[in-house]
């Protein structure tokens, strides 16, 4: 593998996405990102079309859009992130300008959760040189519908998500005991509720809360929709304990905030899985639980302990940084896994 590929990326300009095309700018390569969004006029309503019809009719659009924008450019590599929009026609096109394709979902395309969303996809499989998926049950999952090779990675967190500064505003706007950021799944509602029924202080930024059927006994902790950046990366360093709740529809056994917990120096507090017990030591640098009732009674010992808490988060920031799980050393095996035979 070259030292400086010329690479196409092909995924959202924001978020964990746009992180992962500028880790792979630190790398050293040329990349070229081409967010597949931008390319509808009605992209405020493409992803429920996307959810609800499967995109047949999007792929042949952005088909069309597509070719002209890379029909005179080569590239070593063309690095497809998430992916619910290219079929195998687009990858059809794709492949004119490129030998090696490759893609990472860090969603669970095989499972049931996002109705049609990811038909495409699964129809994609066989016509990619590498997938990169992020869940043990998902490499059988890949090689049975066609895939060439199949990657299994770790989430990852950027390494620019490190610890904030904080301000004396900060600690006002964040003054957190036990947070949760994330948006709302139908097992998320009675496991909050259940802390907070329990007298768990609870604060919850996150979309779609509004829909839960706890919604009442839940209204009185939400603080507002998504936090982003600075202000997610802030809220978590100042709250005193940090909830890692999985999706379970997704299948997840672990999840970004896995990393961006501990990294930016908070206390996870996170459901036990087996990749949880590889990552940190129990109650030493993560603290987890089985249910809601263990959730209740690590979370209530730990707020009424400083220096326990102070040193889980310090330890489990220690372990992150051993760990090493960050986008940089993520995309380095990937490309090197397509290159190799």
């Amino acid at each position: 593998m070259k030292e400086k590929l010329n690479i196409l990326f092909l995924g959202a300009n924001g978020g964990n996405s746009l992180k992962r095309g500028n880790a792979l700018r630190r790398l050293g390569h040329d990349v070229m990102l081409i967010d597949p969004y931008s390319l509808f006029p009605f992209r405020n309503i493409v992803g429920r079309l996307i959810y609800y019809g499967g995109s047949a009719l999007m792929e042949s659009y952005l088909k069309r859009k597509i070719a002209p924008i890379i029909n005179k450019c080569s590239f070593d590599v063309i690095f497809v992130d998430n992916g619910a929009f290219v079929g195998r026609n687009v990858l059809s096109v794709l492949r004119k300008v490129s030998n090696i394709l490759i893609n990472y979902n860090n969603d669970d395309p095989f499972g049931t959760r996002d109705k049609k969303k990811w038909r495409l996809y699964l129809e994609a499989v066989p016509h990619y040189d590498l997938l990169a998926v992020v869940r043990p049950v998902n490499v059988a999952e890949a090689y049975a519908l066609g895939a060439r090779k199949v990657l299994q990675v770790f989430m990852a967190v950027d390494e620019l998500d490190g610890p904030r500064a904080i301000t004396p505003q900060d600690r006002l706007r964040f003054s957190h005991e036990v947070l949760f950021i994330g948006t709302w799944m139908p097992e998320r509602g009675p496991f909050l509720r259940g802390l907070m029924q329990a007298g768990v202080p609870l604060a919850i930024y996150g979309n779609r809360w509004h829909k839960a059927p706890e919604w009442p006994a839940l209204q009185s902790a939400w603080r507002g929709p998504a936090i982003y950046g600075d202000d997610y990366l802030k809220a978590i360093q100042v709250a005193k304990i940090s909830l890692g709740l999985l999706s379970k529809g997704n299948r997840d056994v672990h999840t970004e905030r896995t990393f961006e917990i501990p990294y930016c120096g908070g206390l996870l507090c996170a459901e036990r899985t087996t990749e949880h017990l590889q990552l940190y030591r129990e109650d030493v640098e993560a603290v987890y639980w089985s249910d809601v009732n263990e959730c209740i009674e690590k979370c209530h010992k730990l707020l009424s302990d400083e220096k326990k808490r102070a040193d889980i988060a310090e330890k489990g920031r220690l372990r992150c940084l051993r760990n090493g799980v960050f986008y940089e050393n993520n995309l380095t095996k990937i490309l090197e896994a397509a290159y190799s035979s």
